[in-house]
């Protein structure tokens, strides 16, 4: 009789194997920041009046939110304790609403840049049942977990992505609710109008204590992370969706009769993200040039490139909304800042990926 060959040996995993799977490990859950943001700057572009680039970053917005969900649950499915520890860890947690807002600005994308609503109103749904589900199980479980952090420890600029997505959804239906015909017009509306308030209250709650961690402990360079630009974030996103509010009076009547509250508020809120402006940046200069805190790529950047176009087409919208027509020169900086912004991003992304496979070396220490 023949004997039996060996059992073969399992297979060993190269070092390209074992960056990848490490690297997947560690994903952050705040990745989709970067659709976040190739989806705003996009619309600023096309806003601006350069169509090629909106129109490229749009392409390239569908291609980095596609392989994005493939990573995504490939993390879920292989690293399933690491996935769903991140989504109850307080520092990590509030990136996971970067799905929502990711998801939400890419329909936007689709209103306006490519007039497919029926996708839109695709994505629309599935960023409405990410919200519930990320907002009800991340929250619960900060409530009831036993071993909670120090406020200090605990919270940092990127809570504000929960108003962010909130705001997001707000965004996408207000526009959809633009686009559709009876009977679902004024539902859309009122469900627009619903999300903008609770966003609204939510950063109030947030911000407080983001503002009491600033001002009554001690803050490191390293505790400054770029999800601090998600203070004026948060309220562009927000002066967008009351402007897109305002724009739609004629198609619902009770947005008409809360009109000076909705245009009182909006404007607020655009009062508010600009004042954020120069105190972030006075931050970043004590930050990376004072205290010399390096300057090297981190996913988390992709959350202070939003802000920037954010801001580009929030401005832009209140001029429609509220005929601010002396403020038509921001829009235009903002949206160029941005681009800039992103292009570093990216260079960024595109370097630690290279360094991470192998094909350039990485820095002696």
């Amino acid at each position: 009789m023949k004997s039996e060959p060996p059992a073969a040996a399992p297979a060993r995993r190269g070092p390209a194997a074992g960056r990848w799977f490490d690297g997947l490990a560690d994903l952050s859950p705040a990745y989709f920041g970067m659709v976040m943001a190739t989806g705003i700057v996009s619309l600023a572009a096309h806003l601006g009046g350069l169509p090629v680039i909106a129109r490229v970053l749009f392409a390239l917005n569908v291609a980095v939110y596609a392989v994005l969900w493939v990573l995504a649950v490939s993390r879920m499915l292989r690293f399933p304790r690491r996935f769903f520890g991140d989504m109850i860890d307080h520092l990590r947690g509030p990136g996971f609403f970067t799905m929502v807002a990711g998801t939400g600005v890419l329909g936007s994308q689709f209103v306006l840049l490519a007039a497919d609503f029926r996708i839109a109103t695709m994505l629309w749904g599935v960023a409405i049942v990410l919200w519930v589900l990320l907002t009800y199980t991340i929250f619960t479980g900060f409530a009831v977990k036993e071993s909670k952090p120090s406020l200090d420890r605990g919270i940092n600029g990127a809570w504000l992505l929960a108003v962010v997505s909130t705001q997001s959804i707000a965004v996408l239906s207000a526009l959809l609710a633009a686009h559709i015909g009876p009977p679902y017009k004024l539902e859309i509306n009122f469900f627009a109008l619903s999300m903008w308030l609770w966003g609204g209250m939510l950063y109030i709650w947030m911000m407080s204590l983001i503002f009491y961690r600033y001002n009554f402990f001690a803050l490191s360079p390293g505790d400054l992370s770029p999800p601090y630009w998600i203070n004026m974030g948060a309220m562009a996103i927000s002066t967008l969706a009351g402007s897109l509010l305002i724009l739609n009076v004629g198609d619902a009547p009770f947005l008409h009769s809360l009109l000076p509250f909705i245009k009182g508020f909006t404007v607020f809120y655009w009062a508010t993200g600009s004042w954020w402006i120069p105190m972030l940046l006075l931050l970043g200069f004590w930050r990376h040039v004072y205290k010399r805190f390096p300057l090297r790529y981190d996913p988390l950047y992709w959350g202070g490139v939003f802000p920037l176009g954010m801001y580009a087409v929030c401005t832009h919208e209140l001029i429609d909304a509220m005929g601010f027509d002396f403020l038509r020169w921001l829009p235009q900086t903002f949206g160029y800042v941005a681009l800039v912004a992103w292009t570093a991003a990216f260079i960024g992304l595109a370097h630690s990926l290279a360094r991470r496979f192998g094909l350039i070396a990485a820095p002696k220490a």
